[in-house]
């Protein structure tokens, strides 16, 4: 947030919850909860803020940040100046104290001109938010406050080659020597590998135990993390994913998060409360596309008239249109319940704002290409860039297929 925004917003956001309806409709002796939202007049204010610094600062590096395929440490500087890595993090450690929908918000409109810088804000949160809900004071007072200022940013460590979605089948391990942990494993598919100055790993501190042997740490880079591998890849290039390696890193026993054996329970509590700001940024870059197909279709004409005339294209539009806003209000709905979930609903319709909303960005963002015909096939317009990046959305923090998993697990029983 700028400055002079914050003075009227930060307050309020360190407070605001969401106002909820609650209808419970009979249904065959059950009871189902219908919960709607309606965003408050501060979240209304933080996104028309939020758009104009994005279009301004964010929307004209865009192309560039994804030709070179680089970290934009103007991006990230300029996110500072706004006081934006500070919006998830709590008031008490220096951070904003913002509720979760706000936090959406941030997400979806940088998203909406640049989903490299908003996995640039994501990613932080992801590395935090282990430390925020699970650890000790201490560790939230030696690193919360640098992750708010943007002194510092932090990567989340859970994925091996060989256990992306089967946690249990990791291999790095955590042995206790004295006052300290010794990690050794590698770790990939992590984002900001290389960039970030603390790494939130999940090893095994006993590999007898499978999911319940598992235990997070804070590692900081400078302990010995070794970037061993940056990948080439299809989208979100300007957000580096490598292979970290550790060896025989020694970290210190007060940097456990939580207690030895509830690294799994951390892990997926983490992804509950994560997974719908990936919802967020998904919704972004569908809105993007959306938005640029129209001012295109009311330029380019054909046969005398802006193709925004045909009622095809028009139709095409309406669908679009429908699938984005459906997926945001059940994103919305998502990040309401990381703030107040009163019938444990968060996995089931976190998972879901997730896949939803990444499969109807990959959809749009197709549908968008094609309404720019053969133009939207060249890197000369953005629509082939939002294509790409909008995939990732299906894969990360947990492949579309392992959402539905979570959903039907919930849903059956």
């Amino acid at each position: 947030m700028a400055p002079v925004y914050s003075q009227s917003l930060a307050a309020s956001m360190g407070v605001t919850v969401p106002k909820f309806g609650l209808d419970c409709v009979p249904n065959g002796g059950k009871i189902i909860s219908v919960t709607t939202f309606q965003l408050t007049e501060e979240h209304r204010q933080f996104r028309d803020v939020l758009r104009n610094f994005a279009e301004a600062k964010i929307a004209p590096r865009a192309a560039e940040v994804d030709r070179e395929a680089k970290f934009s440490w103007e991006n990230f500087k300029d996110c500072v100046a706004m006081e934006l890595p500070a919006l998830g993090q709590p008031a008490a450690y220096g951070g904003a104290g913002a509720d979760y929908v706000t936090q959406a918000i941030m997400a979806e409109e940088l998203a909406r001109v640049c989903a490299s810088t908003s996995l640039m804000m994501l990613i932080s949160k992801l590395g935090t938010i282990p430390i925020i809900y699970w650890g000790s004071d201490f560790l939230k007072q030696k690193y919360l406050p640098r992750v708010a200022s943007g002194q510092a940013q932090a990567s989340y460590a859970l994925s091996e080659a060989d256990a992306g979605s089967d946690v249990a089948a990791m291999k790095t391990t955590a042995v206790r020597d004295g006052d300290y942990y010794v990690l050794n494993g590698t770790k990939y598919w992590i984002t900001n590998a290389g960039i970030s100055d603390t790494y939130t790993v999940f090893a095994k501190t006993d590999p007898s135990a499978g999911h319940r042997g598992i235990s997070a740490f804070v590692v900081e880079a400078e302990w010995g993390v070794k970037v061993t591998k940056l990948e080439e890849k299809l989208g979100i290039k300007g957000s580096p994913t490598g292979e970290i390696l550790l060896e025989n890193v020694r970290v210190p026993k007060e940097n456990l998060i939580g207690e030895e054996g509830q690294g799994f329970y951390i892990a997926m509590g983490t992804l509950d409360r994560s997974r719908p700001t990936i919802g967020a940024q998904a919704v972004g870059i569908a809105q993007g596309a959306l938005d640029y197909a129209v001012g295109y279709m009311r330029e380019r004409k054909a046969f005398g008239h802006p193709i925004a005339d045909f009622q095809g294209l028009q139709f095409m539009v309406a669908d679009m249109s429908a699938k984005i806003e459906a997926a945001r209000g059940l994103v919305y709905r998502a990040c309401s319940l990381v703030d107040n979930d009163p019938e444990g609903d968060l996995s089931r319709i976190g998972a879901s704002a997730k896949m939803f909303a990444s499969d109807v960005a990959m959809s749009v963002t197709v549908d968008a290409l094609q309404l720019l015909g053969g133009y939207g096939y060249t890197k000369d317009f953005p629509l082939e860039r939002m294509m790409r990046d909008a995939k990732i959305t299906q894969i990360y923090e947990g492949t579309n297929q392992v959402q539905r998993i979570v959903i039907a697990k919930r849903v059956i029983g």
